[in-house]
């Protein structure tokens, strides 16, 4: 079967334009446009509305005159024959004409009527139609005119000039649509002060983000207008969440600069020493059997350091620990696989193992938390002195490991897990400065805690903790 392409639905070409329009004007100008046409309706709304209200109470008013006109006209002309009865209103100030007409057309009087006389007066003399009011002309000017219903079959009407009520009327809605262009006018300016003041925020939130795409100094900040905390507006707290992701962003390029700087000078001595022994090597025919041995080690041992330090600052640039799959791990086991290969690589350093918590278990990654314990007591081993033990404790909730070394100075205690912070009595020894950094990460992606603090009696002891 051959497929049909299916056709997009047309848009009415009002909407497609009107989509084209938004989409080529800013914000602003769409939000005064909004806010200028609805303030604009609402006082269009109440002009339309407050004339039609003025032009009912107009003609009400003449109309109650007129029922009043008719009722005295009726008790003043009872019994009175078909024909005009009062005739004097062509002038303005006269009092309302009156004619009776009678619901047989054979008994009108030989004198013409002075008002006109439709069907539906003949109507309301037959008692076929209840009593009405219509607007007509009289001598030329306008009048308006009450049929209603007379006994015997008659019907009275009556009649008043209406000059005045439609001059009010006019009037009226001359100074009405005045009222009403001065509201769209204002509606404009209000429209463009909302706009104005209501995007003020935006428009600076705009133009940090465009400063920060230019310099990429994402130090800068959106000044923020004073005011009680909680109480913010809309526009105001996305103001501040932006200011809070402009901080976590200064300090990740910070963080991220500075581990690019420590990086490179860290990887810079190793980098010559094993430029120095491949150059070396490379005039194998010039050294002894010795010599050519102790550079091959050397090599060997350089790019073990470099490999591990730039597995390191792998791991340590994601800012974050993988997530494969987890297991419930238990420790005992893998504390104690750990240690024996502690062992292997530190032959002149003893270490003790007490397994308190034999039925430890922690949600993990055995790799990792392997590492982890790895990394602690390379450290640990690394700072004591020759034959002096690392000890090593698995209790419920925290694992210790414990050297007999030097200690932390207090001074460099904060900054202990900090990357590529070394101690000055550090500095001579082996190592990176990465390994207790990574430690932290590994132990806080399992929901753990890792410190440190000096012993009682001298070392130092790092504790993992975690909820039981």
């Amino acid at each position: 079967m051959s497929a049909r392409r299916r056709r997009a639905p047309t848009r009415p070409a009002g909407q497609a334009l009107g989509a084209r329009w938004r989409r080529r004007r800013p914000l602003r100008t769409r939000l005064a446009v909004a806010a200028s046409a609805a303030v604009a309706l609402v006082a269009l709304g109440v002009c339309a509305a407050a004339f039609f209200v003025i032009r009912y109470e107009l003609f009400h008013q003449l109309d109650l005159n007129l029922t009043q006109s008719a009722t005295l006209a009726a008790q003043q002309n009872r019994g009175a024959a078909p024909g005009v009865i009062n005739g004097e209103c062509r002038f303005l100030a006269a009092p309302a004409c009156a004619q009776i007409v009678p619901r047989d057309r054979a008994k009108d009087p030989a004198k013409p009527y002075l008002l006109p006389v439709p069907p539906q007066a003949r109507e309301v003399a037959a008692g076929q139609r209840r009593p009405y009011f219509t607007n007509i002309h009289v001598s030329g000017h306008p009048a308006r005119m009450l049929t209603t219903t007379l006994p015997r079959g008659e019907a009275l009407q009556v009649a008043l000039r209406a000059d005045t009520v439609e001059e009010g009327v006019r009037q009226a809605a001359r100074l009405l649509a005045g009222v009403g262009a001065a509201g769209v006018l204002l509606a404009a300016g209000l429209g463009y002060w909302v706009s104005r003041t209501g995007l003020a925020p935006v428009a600076r939130l705009t133009a940090t983000a465009e400063h920060i795409a230019a310099t990429r100094d994402p130090s800068h900040r959106i000044e923020l207008p004073p005011g009680p905390l909680g109480k913010e507006d809309e526009v105001t707290r996305l103001a501040a969440s932006f200011n809070t992701m402009l901080g976590e962003l200064e300090q990740s390029v910070t963080a991220q600069r500075r581990l690019v700087a420590d990086a490179s000078h860290e990887l810079r001595t190793p980098l010559t020493a094993l430029r120095t022994n491949a150059e070396l090597l490379a005039r194998a025919d010039r050294l002894t059997e010795a010599q050519r041995t102790r550079a091959s080690s050397a090599l060997g041992r350089q790019i073990r350091e470099v490999t591990v330090m730039v597995n390191d600052l792998i791991d340590l640039a994601r800012d974050e620990e993988p997530t494969p799959l987890l297991e419930e791990v238990r420790l005992a086991p893998l504390v104690a696989h750990t240690v024996d290969t502690a062992r292997a690589h530190w032959p002149s350093t003893p270490f003790r193992l007490d397994l308190a918590d034999a039925s430890a278990t922690l949600p993990g990654v055995p790799a990792r938390l392997a590492r982890l314990l790895s990394n602690l007591l390379d450290n640990a081993a690394k700072f004591s002195p020759p034959g002096a033990p690392v000890e090593v404790t698995l209790s419920v909730g925290g694992l210790t490991v414990r050297d007999h070394g030097p200690g932390i100075a207090e001074e460099d205690l904060p900054y202990v897990f900090d990357r590529f912070y070394r101690a000055d009595r550090a500095r001579a020894l082996p190592g990176s400065g990465l390994g207790l950094a990574m430690a932290r990460q590994i132990a806080r992606a399992h929901g753990a805690e890792l410190s440190v603090r000096n012993a009682a009696g001298g070392g130092a002891e790092f504790a993992v903790t975690w909820s039981p």
